[in-house]
């Protein structure tokens, strides 16, 4: 069995945090502080809990001058950063939940974001003191260091998973784009990336906004083309057609499915088959094609709900094109099935252009 993500926070990562701080901090209580973290309810928390659980330990056994608690925090962090693993954004939790109001929170998670991540830690200021925040993360976007430049946009995503919600900016993006526009063509691919995902957030509630910027960056680059299909990749699974139109997908009126064929009832845990032949009408090639499934599963309400999934995208120069699928219905822990009918469709540039049904038992 795999490692659960909660044991990140283990003992050996309290021990090695426990060195760090008396190696600095002579008056730190190691064993009570230890024994305060591996308390009774210490198994039963899970990740971020635990996270949250030994910042608040910290706090009652460093200084009481959160000043000085601060400088421990900035010069201790730099012995936990090698890997990135997740385990040290616990620094950049214990001042988001302790420094909301204290004058050097903001530029300590500068500091931590380049050993860990304060993309969730900034969260809250930027709630607090919107205008005056995005100002320091334009500053950030312009770093010489790339983790804090990618925090810039990490940070100010609309709809960061796991994250605190940023309601303004998810009403308004606006205050992103300079950021985004500064970021857009950085050298790293890690930055890029979250850039992608920010535009990716902001389509969700504001899909002309994100249609506009990129049409403003194609072509500016390879890497900005693409930020811009990377962060538009859901309203392609929506079959938004001024996105699908952007990146040449034209409507598939001059296409047809034949032949499509699929297991009219799958056991539960076992594989659905399907296949079919797309073939072009106007005898001319199939052209620019992004081609899609999606299946409508079974809830347990007795409802059904779409999940769209990738089959390929690509120019094809003939007049058809056979293409064969699975799906495998065995248990995962990010989707469960119920049995009853299910539906399947074929989904040609964002358009649906067949459809059927199948039995899961």
């Amino acid at each position: 069995m795999a490692e659960l993500f909660k044991n990140v926070f283990n003992p050996q990562f309290v021990q090695q945090l426990v060195i760090r701080i008396k190696s600095c901090y002579a008056d730190f209580d190691d064993v009570a502080f230890q024994t305060l973290v591996f308390d009774e309810d210490w198994e039963g928390r899970e990740l971020k809990q635990r996270m949250r659980h030994i910042s608040v330990c910290l706090r009652q056994y460093l200084p009481d001058d959160l000043s000085i608690a601060f400088d421990i925090i900035r010069q201790i962090a730099i012995d936990f950063g090698e890997e990135m693993d997740i385990a040290p954004m616990v620094f950049p939790d214990f001042v988001e939940h302790y420094g909301l109001e204290h004058p050097k929170s903001l530029d300590l998670l500068e500091h931590l974001t380049r050993y860990s991540s304060s993309e969730f830690a900034v969260r809250p200021f930027i709630v607090k003191e919107q205008d005056s925040v995005m100002k320091l993360m334009y500053r950030w976007a312009h770093s010489d260091n790339y983790h804090v430049r990618r925090c810039a946009s990490e940070g100010t995503r609309p709809r960061l998973p796991w994250a605190m919600a940023l309601p303004a900016l998810k009403e308004e993006p606006m205050p992103i784009l300079p950021i985004l526009e500064q970021l857009k063509d950085d050298p790293e691919l890690y930055v890029r990336r979250s850039v992608a995902n920010n535009l990716n957030d902001i389509a969700k509630d504001h899909p002309d906004f994100v249609i506009s910027c990129a049409k403003a960056w194609l072509g500016q680059s390879k890497n900005t083309d693409w930020v811009v299909k990377h962060g538009c990749r859901t309203l392609l699974k929506q079959g938004h057609p001024k996105a699908l139109s952007l990146f040449g997908f034209r409507p598939p009126d001059h296409l047809a499915v034949s032949e499509l064929q699929f297991d009219n009832k799958v056991p539960m845990g076992g594989v659905l088959n399907f296949s079919f032949d797309l073939i072009s009408n106007d005898s001319q090639p199939l052209g620019k094609l992004r081609l899609e499934f999606a299946i409508d599963f079974m809830k347990a309400n007795g409802k059904q709900a779409r999940k769209v999934f990738h089959i390929s995208e690509g120019v094809v120069n003939e007049t058809q094109k056979s293409v064969t699928k699975t799906f495998s219905f065995k248990a995962i822990t990010t989707r469960k099935y119920y049995v009853g009918e299910h539906g399947l469709a074929v989904i040609a540039n964002g358009v649906e252009i067949t459809h059927g049904s199948f039995s899961l038992c």
